[in-house]
């Protein structure tokens, strides 16, 4: 059975940090590519960063470059989303999200075949 299930999320102030975690199951984490995405009631998901399956090649958002670091430990098989300086406006449910397709990066959110539950990263002052 796949699982993806996500912890970290939190409520904290703005310039605070967290770090997410995904730890996944049911598929082989070390060939697939990953990927973070976000979402707020009433719009559609955000892609956020993607990391291949080597963890050679990352990619982010503009909107949170400089900010966010996408990572993978495939030995634990889990990925992470380090966020830094955090604003009021990333505010939302952060999912991560796993591919089959290896040596990659994948920014669609319809191009990833298992998602996990979500967390919640609050960030208000």
């Amino acid at each position: 059975q796949v699982q993806l299930v996500e912890s970290g999320g939190g409520f904290v102030q703005p310039g605070d940090s967290l770090r997410a975690s995904c730890v996944a199951a049911g598929f082989t984490f070390s060939t697939s590519a990953l990927g973070w995405f976000r979402q707020t009631p009433g719009k559609e998901r955000e892609f956020v960063s993607a990391i291949s399956s080597t963890g050679d090649t990352t990619y982010v958002a503009n909107s949170v470059k400089g900010r966010f670091t996408i990572s993978r430990d495939n030995a634990k098989n889990t990925v992470y989303l380090q966020m830094n300086s955090l604003k009021p406006e990333d505010t939302a449910v952060y999912y991560c999200a796993a591919s089959s397709k290896a040596g990659v990066i994948i920014t669609h959110a319809h191009a990833y075949d298992y998602w996990g539950q979500g967390t919640q990263v609050t960030v208000s002052s």
